[in-house]
């Protein structure tokens, strides 16, 4: 392929990418034409075909862009804290944080899904990309939570669907009724007990722990927990 070309291709998919969201977002994943994308993005039918081989595959392209963007944003964020700010309510404010863009995004997944849950090979598929993201949310919240003197009680990847659960099924809402469930604002008002719930301090050098408070923990809210509030215990 000339050099020219290739130089070219990142563009080229970017574009086709951008103009694929906002059309399935106005008009529906399935009632999209790639016409419609391309007319949008100023590409050919030429253009498309070189990056993707169908509306399926341009979707979960979206997907995984999406994905790793938002991996992206939290884990800055989470990277900019100081040793004092490592509090479960502070992970959760952080988690909780919407782009005002979500909406398009949302508005296009969910179709997929619904289309996915229909076709057993769309499942297939789709399956494998969330199995991707629940991978790096799991590893990320693991080394978060280490960092900060804490370890899950739960299994990892199990805990990541539940925390995926709780932002779809809130931004559902929220979209739903913008003034009376703000998004993010179940996150900002749960998250915090949860990850409580489900986790635990680590004894070791270093965390200031002995083996009588490690005992406790696994014990679970005995006298010793009850002087600290599920939301705003500092780790």
């Amino acid at each position: 392929m000339p050099k020219g070309v290739t130089r070219r291709r990142p563009r080229t998919r970017a574009a086709l990418l951008k103009a694929a969201l906002e059309t399935f977002a106005e008009h529906g994943f399935h009632a999209t034409t790639i016409e419609q994308i391309c007319e949008r993005a100023g590409y050919t039918r030429g253009a498309y075909y070189s990056n993707f081989a169908s509306k399926e595959e341009l979707f979960l392209a979206l997907f995984d862009e999406h994905s790793d963007r938002t991996v992206r944003r939290l884990a800055e964020s989470i990277d900019a804290l100081t040793a004092e700010e490592y509090t479960l309510t502070r992970l959760a404010e952080l988690a909780a944080r919407v782009e005002p863009d979500e909406r398009d995004w949302y508005l296009v997944t969910t179709e997929f899904t619904l289309h996915a849950i229909r076709d057993p090979q769309a499942a297939w598929v789709l399956a494998r990309h969330d199995a991707r993201l629940r991978t790096e949310i799991a590893r990320g919240l693991t080394l978060v939570l280490r960092r900060a003197g804490r370890e899950l009680t739960v299994d990892a990847d199990r805990f990541a669907r539940l925390l995926i659960a709780l932002r779809e099924g809130g931004l559902a809402q929220s979209y739903v009724e913008p003034a009376e469930l703000p998004p993010g604002s179940l996150e900002r008002q749960f998250l915090a007990p949860l990850l409580e719930a489900s986790t635990r301090r680590i004894p070791g050098p270093g965390t200031g722990i002995d083996d009588a408070d490690a005992d406790a923990d696994a014990e679970g809210e005995g006298e010793g927990q009850s002087k600290r509030s599920g939301s705003d215990a500092v780790i």
